[in-house]
């Protein structure tokens, strides 16, 4: 198990990002949760297998089709054993 937390950067907000991360995430067993920042950009807590993290990481690359991902912040933090993964509201 790993556990990733990752800022997507770019226009990721009103474009259903929260929602689909969510979606990609329960299909891949990646547990954790998403938010929106109030700078614009989306958090993002992911833990799984390393396989599935990398391939959640990966759809993080562009997500859904109304982001515009420019970039992406990627830090290894400690497990913390997640249940599920949620949205976060702020």
């Amino acid at each position: 198990m790993i556990h990733k937390e990752i800022v997507v950067i770019g226009k990721v907000q009103g474009v259903y990002f929260r929602a689909t991360a969510k979606s990609v995430a329960d299909k891949t067993g990646v547990r954790g949760a998403v938010k929106n920042l109030p700078d614009g950009n989306v958090w993002i807590t992911a833990e799984g297998n390393p396989e599935a993290v990398e391939e959640f990481i990966d759809w993080c690359r562009y997500g859904p089709s109304g982001a515009r991902v420019t970039s992406l912040e990627i830090t290894d933090r400690p497990l913390q054993h997640f249940e599920d993964f949620d949205i976060l509201h702020t």
